[in-house]
């Protein structure tokens, strides 16, 4: 590390350093958690050498615990962690202790280091225990960044189980940071540099910060953690130490400025089946992010070049009345994106499709935070000639004692004469220290086409967080007739009410089975008309989900799903069938489907140059094609080989094949290999080529199990066969990438999509479309 200018201080110090005390130590196992940081008038390069006279006064977090997979252990292998803060930054250093060549760390690009050993810092400027920043890096200085808004992400532990484990930060926002690591005989050294401007913190003159360091050690499969952390609780953060009396931090306001110009040729059928590129006029835009008070920024768009670089991976629909959910991948949206998160997904930025003008103001004023967002969408989006639709998106959150808070959401979208309002409430709160209880309503407005309706939506939810036992008992009622047009909503018109009790043991230490979860699931779907008036259930279902962590970083799953499926007669409102004489007959499905599914799943540890992952999903369940029992395979397959450490190779493949019981004949099936090679260049450059196919295919319909007759589609134009339909597309990707740090970006890549009547053969596949494209764009910061 260099000294910057005032190194003579420096010098001085470091005589006094070495003969005084030793620097202050607080240990996580005895409970010392409020650290006094030293604050010193210092600014330093980042060489990833923690050997400099700062260091040496600075103080440190040890006494490391294990959290996962069992907590309250001491953690196998020492951390020590070093904090001291400048005027304009936080300082932070690691000197983690590992046995030779076990440490596992790749030169990989921002986000990319979940194989990698890593040191996660959680940092809650406000420290109200709600929601952190995330600061990561892997032994090589590479970095994660994100946050964590407890109470938005937590997912299942198994196949629809109740999660026993923190919940994952959004590694979505990225943060400007300084960061450098080195590989030791002892182990790694991390240093870091978090520049103040680069966070929101309050204005007092005084504070204290939320801290919790983790330490994910790849080999054994573990996350130690310093603070304590117990998982018998209702909150991660609100265990979280301090950073007490953080005094004289410089206050200067952000100005971010990122003008950006990009280019694109697209090609595309032209006249007579010829093939034609074309370049579009290039796009000059940019970005502004301005610190309106240290708590408080303003972000503009003017503009923006709004496109991905990488395309969204394919996805299976395992229910075609579910729509699919894709992740916002736009770096505009992805600044403040944790504020904007609602239960239920009724705030959704990817609605805004092509905006040419945006405006976002977020921050935290004492206990109150707000998130608000408008823009002004392109004309393509629109379903009136003349209009752009207008979006108006706001969130309003109070923070109440412990970890409890409310917040207000109204959501508005006009194009033209249509208009889409949401207005939503939703609070949680947590108490007794292992319990959460969470509520949510809604009411929607829509006017279109001439036509005006309202509709609710409404959520309530019980956590039991328990280190042996938890529980989640969940009721969720979605209206048909609820419409967001700035949300997500992925099936409305059903009621649903899930109930979830989990049991874990946990292993000796050195034992094979390090902890055991087996939860209980009951779960019912009701349409939504027939919960609030009259009617029957829909679909009924139980799950045994079964899941270990064994020794070594192993993990394995196992669950048993029996379920009933009940005849959706709007699904199939345009299904009829076709008699010998060209008649048709009303199709009337089966009243209820029995389900018996089986589920494994299989994680290898992260070795040093490899990891596979596999579930099988298989047994008797619906085939949606035609309303009839099926034997069904879903099959995923993901492995990961780094030759060494800037070479990364991924593959997955994806199953998903429906055999009619009567005669076993196959009625639909998909298959989706990917694979994704990456070679780093350097940590702020690489080149990715990406290939995935998408295998379609769907046997001509019949009423399968019944009268056998043909299935029709009835459309208003007339009778549609629903005949054997087959298709393969390919889709290549490349992408050279420059990314020095988040703003400042060279993309150059080129993407072009091929097709072919039969799947797999890769004999007949035709262009359908290809894209060059160059973005540039550059961080200027004040």
């Amino acid at each position: 590390m260099r000294l910057a200018p005032l190194l003579p201080l420096v010098l001085l110090l470091g005589p006094f350093a070495s003969a005084a005390e030793p620097a202050p130590s607080f240990s996580g196992l005895d409970g010392a958690l409020r650290v006094p940081a030293p604050r010193l008038e210092l600014e330093a390069a980042i060489d990833g050498v923690l050997d400099e006279p700062a260091w040496a006064v600075a103080a440190r977090l040890t006494g490391f615990s294990q959290y996962s997979p069992a907590d309250g252990r001491p953690a196998d292998d020492a951390t020590e962690v070093l904090v001291w803060y400048s005027p304009t930054a936080l300082h932070l250093g690691v000197r983690a202790s590992a046995p030779p060549g076990t440490v596992r760390a790749t030169l990989s690009s921002r986000d990319r280091i979940s194989t990698d050993d890593q040191v996660l810092f959680f940092l809650s400027p406000f420290d109200d225990g709600r929601q952190a920043l995330l600061f990561a890096v892997n032994p090589l200085g590479v970095q994660a960044d994100g946050a964590l808004v407890e109470g938005t992400r937590r997912e299942g532990g198994g196949f629809g189980g109740l999660a026993s484990d923190r919940e994952d930060a959004d590694l979505s926002p990225d943060f400007v940071f300084d960061s450098k690591g080195r590989l030791t005989e002892a182990g790694f050294e991390v240093e870091l540099r978090i520049p103040f401007k680069s966070l929101r913190f309050p204005s007092a003159a005084t504070q204290d910060w939320g801290l919790h360091v983790t330490r994910i050690v790849q080999r054994s499969g573990r996350e130690d953690s310093w603070a304590p952390a117990k998982r018998s609780a209702s909150s991660f953060l609100a265990q979280a130490g301090k950073l007490a009396g953080l005094t004289g931090i410089s206050s200067a306001r952000v100005l971010d400025v990122i003008p950006e110009a990009t280019a694109r040729r697209d090609g595309g059928p032209g006249p007579a089946d010829a093939f034609e590129r074309n370049w579009a006029t290039p796009e000059v835009g940019g970005n502004v992010r301005w610190g309106v008070t240290p708590n408080l920024t303003l972000h503009g768009a003017v503009n923006p070049d709004f496109s991905q670089v990488e395309a969204d991976a394919g996805q299976f629909q395992y229910d075609p009345r579910s729509a699919v959910y894709f992740s916002e991948k736009r770096p505009f949206f992805l600044d403040g994106l944790e504020q904007f998160e609602t239960p239920n997904r009724l705030i959704y930025t990817r609605r805004v499709a092509d905006p040419l003008f945006a405006a976002k103001l977020n921050g935290k004023a004492g206990a109150t935070t707000l998130a608000a967002l408008v823009a002004i969408d392109g004309q393509g989006a629109s379903r009136y000639r003349d209009e752009r639709p207008l979006f108006a998106i706001a969130r309003v959150q109070r923070d109440l004692l412990g970890s409890s808070r409310v917040a207000l959401v109204s959501t508005t979208r006009a194009d033209g004469d249509d208009l889409n309002q949401v207005l939503a409430a939703d609070a949680r709160f947590t108490f007794g220290g292992i319990w959460t209880a969470r509520a949510q309503g809604a009411i929607a407005w829509t006017r279109e086409q001439g036509r005006s309706w309202s509709a609710p939506l409404f959520d309530a939810q019980l956590d039991r967080n328990g280190r042996r036992f938890g529980l989640r008992y969940r009721l969720v009622g979605i209206a048909e007739d609820f419409v967001t047009r700035s949300g997500f909503i992925s099936r409305p018109g059903v009621a649903n009410v899930n109930l979830d009790h989990r049991i874990s043991w946990y292993g000796a230490a050195g034992a094979l089975v390090e902890r055991f979860d087996t939860d209980l699931v009951f779960d019912g779907v009701w349409q939504y008309r027939k919960f609030v008036g009259e009617g029957g259930i829909q679909d009924r279902k139980f799950h045994w989900n079964n899941n270990a962590s064994l020794r070594g970083g192993w993990r394995a799953g196992f669950s048993i799903l029996k379920e009933t499926f009940g005849y959706d007669e709007g699904l199939y409102a345009d299904y009829a069938l076709q008699r010998p004489d060209g008649g048709l007959d009303p199709f009337v499905g089966t009243p209820r489907l029995p389900n018996l599914d089986f589920v494994f799943s299989l994680d290898t540890p992260q070795w040093k140059t490899f990891f596979f992952h596999a579930d099988w999903l298989f047994g008797r369940d619906e085939n949606f094609f035609e309303w009839a029992s099926a034997d069904i395979d879903y099959l995923t397959l993901r492995g990961e080989w780094r030759p060494d450490h800037r070479v990364r190779l991924e593959a997955r493949y994806q199953l998903q094949q429906f055999h009619r019981r009567t005669d076993g004949s196959l009625v639909g099936r998909r298959q989706i290999p990917r694979v994704k090679l990456e070679y780093q260049l350097t940590r702020a450059a690489f080149f990715r080529v990406v290939a995935e196919y998408d295998a379609r295919f769907q046997d001509a319909l019949r009423d399968d199990s019944r009268t056998e007759l043909p299935i029709v589609l009835v459309t208003p134009t007339g009778v549609a066969p629903l005949l054997r339909d087959e298709e393969g597309r390919l889709r290549l990707d490349l992408l050279f990438s420059w990314q020095p740090r988040p703003g400042t970006v060279v993309f150059l890549g080129y993407g072009s999509v091929h097709a072919e009547p039969r799947n797999l053969r890769f004999d007949a596949l035709d262009r359908r479309s290809d894209a060059l494209f160059l973005k540039l764009s550059y961080l200027f910061r004040r």
